[in-house]
């Protein structure tokens, strides 16, 4: 089979990554399409992974980029797939696979699980083939729709594809003579962040005073950081940062992506945000190793790092064997869906 996938976040290079060895190592034919967005093709180069860069996400955050970039790279698929003649697409999120498939007669495939990007889920989810989300996506799907148990992360994640190294991790920025606390901050312009904002420069001062009492701190930030922050800033490759994750006490973070793979890794969590998500409600009620803040304020940021401290290896062993017992081998499923003839034909 030929089949192409369009990457358009750093995070879905890591999705796909594991999927994507799995086919080739069944000799199918692999397609990637690309957009500049943050470090994506520079992960897809570091991967070794061939692609076409199609377009350039915008810095403005507002709907009227979002249009231009959406009408530019919905032609410019569907010239390409009218072109390569892929047998299916794939995609995270799967606005341009949706309409490129739709208007091409080409089974698109979309992989979700962002519950609050009801725009383009609007926009989306009617012109996709099918769409599979985790078990515990929480919002409208169409008919077409297939569930499974587990987390995007646990594609690259898991075990049976992810072995983490500490010394990649000491060499990348962890200070081995301390505990580790990772921060994440997004920029906030993705389309489902219209609107949204996040930690403000004060109450990240106040976290990294904390945190620093307890050991070192490390921020890996899609914004520039205030000067006298700066030198806690994430300075390995950016390819290893899962490494550095893995061998942490604990995230602190907007990025609910990161949570979810802090979590995937067995790492105590906190996700701090306005929003929520299926998996970060579920993580939190059933795992009790995440910890959503109830706002970005520092008061209640606070009050869910005094929590997250005081779970202990014993609960954290158990919470992972949990976790590992109720889902799927992703990457295996994912791969499974490409070249199941019976799905995309539907």
């Amino acid at each position: 089979m030929r089949i192409l996938i369009d990457i358009t976040h750093p995070a879905h290079v890591h999705f796909f990554k594991n999927p994507i060895k799995i086919l080739k190592d069944q000799g199918h034919e692999i397609l990637i399409t690309s957009r500049i967005k943050d470090n994506a093709t520079e992960l897809l180069d570091n991967f070794g992974f061939s692609h076409t860069v199609l377009t350039t996400a915008s810095e403005n955050k507002n709907l009227v980029s979002f249009a231009k970039e959406l009408v530019k790279r919905d032609y410019l698929l569907s010239k390409l797939v009218k072109k390569n003649k892929p047998d299916v697409l794939g995609a995270i999120g799967g606005t341009f696979i949706a309409h490129a498939g739709f208007i091409t007669k080409t089974p698109s495939i979309v992989f979700y699980d962002t519950e609050n990007a009801k725009l383009q889920n609007l926009i989306t989810y009617k012109f996709a083939s099918i769409v599979i989300t985790p078990m515990c996506y929480e919002s409208w799907l169409p008919n077409n729709n297939i569930k499974y148990p587990g987390y995007h992360e646990l594609s690259y994640l898991d075990p049976r594809y992810f072995n983490p190294d500490r010394g990649l991790a000491i060499s990348n920025g962890l200070d081995p003579s301390k505990d580790n606390f990772f921060i994440r901050l997004v920029s906030w312009n993705a389309n489902h962040d219209i609107g949204e904002k996040g930690i403000t420069s004060k109450t990240l001062d106040k976290m990294v005073r904390k945190l620093s009492s307890y050991g070192n701190v490390i921020i890996s930030s899609e914004s520039e950081l205030p000067p006298h922050i700066d030198v806690f800033k994430f300075k390995g490759e950016i390819h290893n940062v899962h490494h550095v994750l893995s061998q942490c006490k604990a995230y602190i973070g907007e990025s609910a992506t990161m949570a979810s793979e802090a979590v995937s890794l067995g790492i105590p969590s906190v996700y701090a945000a306005n929003t929520s998500r299926g998996y970060i409600n579920e993580q939190e009620s059933v795992y009790k190793i995440l910890v959503k803040s109830a706002s970005v304020d520092w008061i209640d940021i606070d009050k869910a790092i005094e929590k997250i401290l005081l779970i202990n290896e014993q609960k954290l062993t158990s919470a992972v064997n949990k976790l590992r017992n109720n889902t799927v081998d992703v990457a295996k499923f994912v791969a499974d869906c490409f070249t199941n003839t019976k799905l995309i034909s539907e």
